[in-house]
C-alpha cells in the first residue's frame, strides 16, 4: 500500500471525500471505531501529504467571472520554463498549470468575466510573456468534477 495508509485510511478516505465536513464523530461511527481515532489518523494523513487540506469551492459564474478557459503554451525556448512559470503563478484568473507532454509545455485552466475579459488576460498579460503561441479552448459547461475514487483494498 502506498505511505502506509491501511484500510482504515482508505475508508476515511472515502467517506470525506465527498464531504470534507463531514464530522469525525459520524466517520468515526461509519468506521467503528472512536472520533479521536479518526482525528488522529486525519493529522497523520495531513503529515504525510494524502490529504492536501479543505476548502470551500467557489462557483466562479456566482463571483462574475463567467468563462473558462483552457489554454495550451507554447514555449519560444526551453530555457524560459521558469521564468514563464513564475510570470503565470502572477496572473490571478489562472486557476491551473500543468506541465504536458504533447504539444504544448503548458496548459492553463482559467477564469474571465466574458469573452472580452478572456482576450484581455490572453493578449495583456499571457502573450506577453515572450511564448511562441498559445491555443485557447472556451468551456460551456462543466459536466461534472469529481475527487479520485479511493480504492478501498480487499481483506486479504
Amino acid at each position: 500500500m502506498h505511505n502506509n495508509i491501511d484500510e482504515l485510511d482508505y475508508k476515511i478516505l472515502d467517506l470525506i471525500a465527498g464531504d470534507a465536513r463531514k464530522p469525525f464523530l459520524e466517520v468515526a461511527r461509519q468506521c467503528g471505531v472512536s472520533g479521536a481515532a479518526i482525528h488522529q489518523r486525519i493529522q497523520r494523513l495531513i503529515k504525510i501529504g494524502v490529504l492536501k487540506g479543505s476548502q470551500f469551492i467557489i462557483d466562479p459564474g456566482q463571483v462574475g467571472y463567467d468563462t473558462c478557459a483552457y489554454v495550451g503554451i507554447y514555449l519560444k525556448e526551453t530555457s524560459d520554463f521558469d521564468r514563464v512559470l513564475e510570470e503565470i503563478t502572477k496572473i490571478p484568473e489562472v486557476v491551473e498549470c500543468h506541465v504536458t507532454t504533447g504539444g504544448f509545455d503548458l496548459f492553463l485552466k482559467l477564469y474571465a468575466h466574458n469573452n472580452a475579459h478572456l482576450m484581455e488576460i490572453l493578449k495583456n498579460k499571457i502573450r506577453p510573456l515572450g511564448l511562441q503561441r498559445t491555443d485557447s479552448i472556451i468551456s460551456f459547461h462543466e459536466a461534472f468534477n469529481r475527487q479520485m475514487p479511493i480504492p478501498v483494498p480487499a481483506r486479504q
